[in-house]
C-alpha cells in the first residue's frame, strides 16, 4: 500500500528529531503486529465480542423506493460501540500499546467520537488518558464531553488558532514531545506521519470486508457505487479497501460544502479549488491553505469533518482517479438527514450524513437492479444541540431553558 510512508507524492513523515525514536519503536511494533496472524485474530476477537462487530448491512427499502433507482444500502456503523467506527481503530492501536508497555495515551478530536472511543479503550485497559479538543468543538459537542469525562479522560479545551480539529492534532503533537517514553499518539484519522496512515486504515479496513460479504450475500453483485463521508477520511478508507480492487465498483468522498464552495467557508478539499499540496502535521497532502502556506479557516456543521488536510492515501486514489469526491452543503447535510429519520428511521451523525446527500442524488439515475452503499460511519445522538438548533425546534428550546434555570437555581 505505501513505499517508505509515501502514497504517490503524498505522506511521508516530516517529525521532529526528538521523536525519532519513538516512531521507530511504533514502526516496529506495527511491523510485528502486521505479521503477527494471532494479533489480527485477537484484534477481531475483541471487536467481535466487545464492539458489536460485524455490524449490518441495512437495505433501505422505503429510501430505495423513495428515489425510484438503484437500491440503498447502509453501512451500520453507527451501531458499533460508542457509536462510530472510531473504535475500530482505537481498540486497535490500544493492544498495540499493551504490546509496547505504554501507559499512557493521549488523542485528538472534532467531533467528539474518536475521543469517547479513545477514553472507552483507555478505561478498559487501565492506560491513564488525555484527549485534546478545540474550544469550539467542546461546545458544539458537549453529550461526549460529558461521556469522556466520566470514563476517567481528561479533556483539554484548545484556544488556539481557529479551536477546532487542526489545533487539537498540533496541540497533541506538543504533548507527545514531552512524554514520548510513557505515552502513545492515538491518531483518529488516516492522517499524520507514517505509520499512521497505513496503520489506521489496516484496522478500519474492517468495515470493507464485511460490506462486501454482506453485499454480495444480500444483493447478489458488487455495489455500483460506495459512498462515505470524508473529514480526515478514515471511515471512507475503511470501506473503500473493499471494494479498491474492483473497478467497476465506482468510490465516492463527499466532503464538507459549508455554505457553499464559493463562499469560502466550507473544508473541501479535494471536491473544491482552494485546496493546494503542502506539507503540515507531519505529512504531505492537499491543504486549505492560502499562497504563503498559511491554514484556511474551515467551516463545517460537522465537527468531524472541519479539517485543513486529508489523507494523502485519499489523495493519491483521487489523483488517479480512484475516487470521486463531491461536497455537501449544510443546508443539503440538514435535509438528508431529516429525510432519513422520517424515511428509514435511522439517525445518521452529521458527518456521515455528508455521504447520504451525495447518495441521494445519484440514486435516482441508477438502474433499479443495481446497489449502492452508504458508510453510516456514526450516529446522530452526539449532534443534538447543534441539529435541534438548527432546526429551529421550539420545545427544544424551551427544555433548554427550563433546565439551564434549574442549574442555575
Amino acid at each position: 500500500m505505501t513505499t517508505n510512508g509515501y502514497y504517490g507524492q503524498w505522506g511521508g513523515a516530516f517529525i521532529p528529531e526528538v521523536l525519532y525514536e519513538t516512531f521507530q519503536e511504533l514502526n516496529k511494533a506495527f511491523e510485528q503486529a502486521k505479521a503477527d496472524p494471532s494479533f489480527w485474530q485477537e484484534y477481531l476477537t475483541l471487536m467481535q465480542t466487545y464492539s458489536c462487530r460485524p455490524t449490518p448491512l441495512t437495505h433501505a427499502e422505503n429510501l430505495s423506493r423513495h428515489f425510484g433507482g438503484g437500491q440503498i444500502f447502509v453501512k451500520r456503523e453507527d451501531l458499533n460501540h460508542t457509536g462510530a467506527h472510531k473504535a475500530n481503530n482505537v481498540m486497535g492501536q490500544g493492544l498495540l500499546v499493551k504490546r509496547m508497555g505504554k501507559k499512557r495515551v493521549i488523542a485528538e478530536t472534532g467531533a467528539g467520537q474518536h475521543g469517547v472511543a479513545t477514553a472507552t479503550m483507555a478505561a478498559k485497559f487501565g492506560l491513564e488518558c488525555t484527549i485534546y479538543m478545540g474550544e469550539e468543538d467542546v461546545m458544539r459537542q458537549r453529550p461526549n464531553v460529558f461521556w469522556m469525562e466520566k470514563m476517567g479522560a481528561t479533556v483539554v479545551p484548545v484556544t488556539s488558532g481557529s479551536k477546532t480539529l487542526k489545533d487539537a492534532i498540533n496541540e497533541a503533537f506538543r504533548d507527545w514531545v514531552t512524554r514520548m517514553d510513557d505515552t502513545h499518539y492515538v491518531m483518529g484519522t488516516v492522517c499524520g506521519p507514517h505509520p499512521f496512515p497505513e496503520m489506521v486504515a489496516w484496522f478500519q479496513s474492517i468495515i470493507g470486508i464485511e460490506a462486501r460479504e454482506q453485499i454480495m450475500a444480500q444483493a447478489g453483485a458488487l455495489p455500483a457505487r460506495v459512498f462515505a463521508c470524508v473529514g480526515g477520511g478514515s471511515n471512507a478508507m475503511g470501506v473503500f479497501q473493499g471494494f479498491l480492487r474492483d473497478p467497476e465498483v465506482e468510490l465516492i468522498g463527499v466532503e464538507a460544502g459549508g455554505d457553499g464552495l464559493d463562499t469560502g467557508q466550507h473544508a473541501a478539499r479535494l471536491a473544491g479549488s482552494d485546496a493546494s499540496a503542502g506539507m503540515a502535521q507531519g505529512y504531505r497532502t492537499m491543504f486549505l491553505q492560502d499562497s504563503d502556506g498559511q491554514m484556511l479557516d474551515t467551516h463545517s456543521v460537522a465537527a468531524g469533518l472541519d479539517y485543513v488536510g486529508v489523507s494523502p492515501i485519499l489523495t493519491d486514489l483521487w489523483e488517479q482517479g480512484r475516487v470521486r469526491f463531491a461536497a455537501a452543503t449544510d443546508k443539503d447535510v440538514l435535509a438528508a438527514l431529516d429525510l432519513t429519520m422520517k424515511q428509514e428511521g435511522l439517525i445518521p451523525a452529521l458527518e456521515s450524513s455528508h455521504a447520504f446527500v451525495q447518495a441521494f442524488k445519484e440514486a435516482p439515475e441508477m438502474e433499479q437492479d443495481q446497489a449502492m452503499i452508504i458508510n453510516m460511519s456514526g450516529r446522530g445522538d452526539k449532534d443534538i444541540f447543534t441539529v435541534a438548533h438548527a432546526y429551529d425546534d421550539p420545545s427544544w428550546k424551551e427544555f433548554i431553558t427550563k433546565k439551564g434555570a434549574e442549574y442555575a437555581a
